[in-house]
């Protein structure tokens, strides 16, 4: 195809941990056909009160319309899918994805009672076909959740390896190590670009094995006195089962706490990945287990408050509770962001007297990410000529970087969020910028920060708000009592003053003070109330509260 070209051009996931989003094109630039890899989501942190996902600007996708053909899931990790949901209806287009990640689609959309029916043709690893302009390959690796794939794209001007959420296990507990074989036989048919993951590419050596992690939690469930609750990510089916398997051996039942970890299991079971189980306690089954026979597997891993663990922790769950003696294991890591709320949990579980056990004190979790000797070994199998880093922030792009240019790959090309990278013809660049950024779901509505009122309860967050009303009558006078009503803000003043019934007299003082022919203009009312209550509120308090005042003209 004459003046064709093959570009990358990622919307999430590169410069941040989360919302990875991808989109591979090839054509002419006034005529490319394209697909999407991957639609993920990220998690709202305090600045965004109200918000409950974080989502990718899709404003370039929908531009391109027709020409965009499909999209591709990877696996089913909320930062790889969870924005399916919530953007699929702006986009419509066909949805590939592996058995597990339909399933937990489907879930999701019957647990969040959403009737829309979203298309998805379901593909396996090792499965080829066609997306767009792209033939496709689906190569089994190993992370930590069932069935990711590595995609290989290929077109007429070389073939793109996306690898998608991988590590190397030798010894995993649920599906087989990474497809070795298949990336060695791609390497020798020649790979053009690997875009890579970078989450652990400032870690030396290799991953432990996940039957190390559940042979050490085998041994902690083992020797513990009371009570065992383990929490971790409510994907990691592998890490579940080998968890259950422990608590069996160990003469213990296991009890499933949390919506997600049960909507996970369930998906999972459908699909044959808990055979060979015993059948899970239900709450309701929790007074009538001793306190030695029980492991609780449950969501709260990262500290949210109303999670399984959090309800634990602050002792509020209705039928389950945890006492002095018993012991909580935190089979999981700490995204950035989230420590503080860890923490805050784990020191309501100290103060019961529950002994916690954590990643650095014990073999508790291992990463779903390749770590540097990982690296090393993908770039060893496939060889490729332009190597991409990707799924990370600045530091781990740049040790990925310059761990690939350490190694001999001819080009290694950084690249963030929004940028146009042209992989071929000609050397790896970057040639243009696109549409990116975050908008926000809240509740059932969809948009940026100014859309969905961010920006002012961020303010009200701070500094409290005051509402006003004042009533006029056609000649000017007040035609009732001033009303003033204040939240968030503190009772009363250094002085010891009721601070309601100071700004009260401020609003009243500024609407008398007009003279009454001005004073029947309701917005020079609003006006002078307005800067009276601000003024006030400063003065007494060093802060500046919302203030919204209302002038009613009767």
């Amino acid at each position: 195809m004459e003046n064709a070209e093959l570009v990358f051009v990622p919307l999430g996931g590169v410069g941040e941990i989360g919302m990875n989003l991808a989109l591979y094109g090839y054509g002419p630039k006034d005529s490319r056909e394209w697909i999407m890899v991957d639609c993920g989501v990220t998690f709202p942190g305090p600045n965004l009160p109200g918000v409950d996902l974080v989502l990718p600007d899709i404003t370039f996708a929908q531009e391109l319309g027709d020409a965009l053909k499909a999209i591709v899931i990877t696996h089913a990790h909320e930062d790889h899918y969870g924005a399916l949901i919530a953007l699929w209806p702006l986009l419509r287009k066909p949805i590939w994805a592996t058995p597990f990640t339909a399933g937990m689609l489907e879930a999701k959309l019957q647990s969040d009672r959403i009737n829309e029916e979203i298309p998805v043709q379901v593909y396996k690893a090792g499965d080829r076909f066609t997306a767009g302009p792209f033939d496709i390959e689906a190569v089994h690796v190993t992370h930590s959740i069932p069935e990711p794939v590595s995609l290989a794209l290929k077109c007429p001007l070389g073939r793109v390896i996306h690898t998608g959420d991988w590590k190397i296990d030798a010894d995993p507990t649920l599906g087989a190590d990474t497809d070795a074989a298949s990336f060695r036989r791609l390497g020798e048919e020649g790979v053009l670009a690997i875009i890579c993951d970078s989450t652990n590419a400032m870690r030396e050596g290799m991953s432990p094995t996940e039957t190390e992690v559940s042979d050490s939690i085998a041994k902690l469930i083992e020797k513990a006195r009371g009570r065992v609750a383990i929490t971790t990510f409510s994907s990691n089916v592998g890490r579940i089962r080998s968890i259950a398997r422990a608590a069996e051996s160990a003469g213990r039942r296991v009890m499933l706490m949390g919506r997600s970890i049960k909507r996970v299991c369930e998906v999972a079971d459908d699909l044959g990945y808990l055979d060979g189980l015993q059948p899970f306690l239900d709450e309701d089954e929790f007074s009538l287990v001793d306190r030695n026979k029980l492991v609780i597997i449950c969501t709260g891993s990262q500290g949210e408050d109303r999670a399984a663990m959090g309800k634990l922790a602050r002792d509020d769950h209705p039928r389950v509770h945890l006492s002095a003696g018993d012991t909580v294991i935190y089979s999981s890591r700490v995204i950035p962001g989230n420590l503080k709320a860890i923490l805050d949990v784990q020191n309501m579980l100290a103060d019961r007297g529950i002994e916690i056990i954590n990643d650095g004190d014990e073999l508790v979790h291992v990463s779903g990410h390749p770590r540097r000797n990982e690296l090393r070994q993908m770039y060893d199998w496939v060889k490729p000529q332009i190597a991409v880093p990707v799924h990370g922030e600045a530091l781990h792009l740049n040790a990925h970087a310059n761990l690939a240019a350490e190694i001999g790959v001819p080009e290694v090309a950084p690249v963030r969020n929004g940028d146009v990278l042209r992989l071929a013809p000609g050397p790896a660049e970057i040639t243009g910028t696109v549409t990116f950024g975050r908008i926000y779901k809240d509740g059932n509505l969809i948009g940026g920060e100014e859309e969905i009122g961010v920006d002012e309860r961020r303010k009200l967050g701070y500094t409290g708000l005051v509402a006003c009303s004042v009533v006029i009558d056609r000649d000017g006078r007040l035609a009732d009592e001033i009303d003033i009503s204040v939240h968030g803000l503190p009772d009363v003043t250094a002085d010891g003053d009721p601070f309601e019934d100071v700004l009260y007299d401020a609003a009243n003082g500024a609407a008398e003070s007009i003279p009454p022919k001005r004073r029947k203009d309701p917005q020079v009312v609003e006006d002078a109330v307005y800067k009276a209550i601000r003024a006030t509120a400063r003065y007494h308090w060093g802060k500046k509260p919302v203030v919204t005042v209302f002038v009613a003209k009767i």
